[in-house]
């Protein structure tokens, strides 16, 4: 017998929600409202808040389709259900996925699109949902792999990239660190001109979405760059959080490739990894749900000493 009530999220809780995530166990900065809510426009939210004895024990952050589909939020990386530190089991978990299970049957949603959140973000083991998503039947529709350095157990870098290395300390190579808003929008051109020219693509986030989410996370959300006379020609974005040091965005102008300055900007990120994280997260190589992997791309993320980490996605039909 479930002694668990779901309802829906609403504006007027973005302090109480923030306030859980804060103290949650797997949970990272892009739950936060702040975060979540930059693009509201651009989905209907419907995330969840689970309640026992008239408390929040749980949230969801969730965004519904027209199909009827309830998504794991379709702006954010990765998702599934926040959770308490503690009093909160793989027993409870199961019960609530029952409880979930009725709320959507009731609400007319006829499937649920779930990506948990991937071990290396949560601060204690969280991993009670991908038993109950396997409990009750869940399809595994996606899997994508992560470049990571688990920095207690790092490799160091390959043969060629320390050769990199040993070249660029001949250089003068500078590194910075950057937040003015001028210089988080050259970033964006220089992040712009190496999608296109290299993937056809463009970014995720517009300079200005950039420069908004920095200046309400400025201690998450950070820019460094490496130079050469004075002039940047490689450049990353990082995702700070509890645990990891992920590399949002990674560019560089066809100079900075010329001179390899990835490498000492990224030798620079792993050393200076803060107090308390553990990996450094280059991020996923792939294509189509998971299913091409870009090798030259992942051989390159490789070569600082990173192994797998997977990025999965579930289907729960109602």
């Amino acid at each position: 017998m479930s002694d668990f009530t779901i309802r829906t999220y609403t504006p007027a809780e973005a302090a109480m929600w923030n306030e859980f995530v804060a103290s949650a166990r797997n949970a990272t900065f892009l739950f936060d409202r702040r975060y979540m809510d930059y693009h509201a426009d651009r989905f209907a939210d419907r995330s969840l808040i689970a309640m026992r004895r008239d408390k929040p024990v749980a949230l969801l952050p969730a965004d519904i389709t027209d199909d009827g589909v309830l998504h794991s939020h379709r702006g954010l990386t990765y998702g599934g259900w926040v959770l308490p530190r503690r009093h909160f089991d793989a027993i409870d978990m199961l019960r609530l996925f029952d409880e979930m299970i009725q709320w959507c049957r009731a609400e007319g949603i006829s499937a649920i699109d779930y990506k948990p959140l991937p071990a290396i973000y949560a601060t204690a083991p969280s991993g009670e949902d991908l038993y109950a998503l396997w409990r009750h039947g869940a399809t595994c529709t996606e899997c994508n792999i992560s470049a990571t350095i688990d920095i207690t157990a790092n490799p160091g870098m390959d043969t060629l990239q320390r050769r990199k290395m040993s070249k660029c300390a001949l250089r003068g190579i500078e590194i910075r660190e950057f937040s003015s808003n001028g210089d988080i929008r050259g970033f964006h051109r220089l992040l712009s001109s190496c999608l296109e020219e290299r993937y056809g693509a463009t970014p995720v986030h517009s300079a200005e979405e950039l420069i908004l989410l920095h200046e309400r996370f400025a201690d998450h959300i950070r820019f460094f760059g490496s130079a050469l006379n004075g002039i940047i020609g490689a450049a990353i974005c990082v995702y700070d959080t509890a645990k990891v040091r992920h590399c949002q965005y990674i560019c560089s102008s066809p100079e900075g490739r010329k001179n390899d300055l990835l490498t000492p900007l990224t030798a620079h990120l792993i050393s200076t990894i803060l107090p308390g994280q553990r990996y450094m997260d280059f991020g996923t190589s792939n294509e189509h749900a998971g299913r091409v992997l870009n090798e030259g791309l992942y051989a390159y993320k490789a070569s600082y000493g990173a192994t797998g980490t997977v990025h999965t996605r579930y289907l729960l039909d109602i």
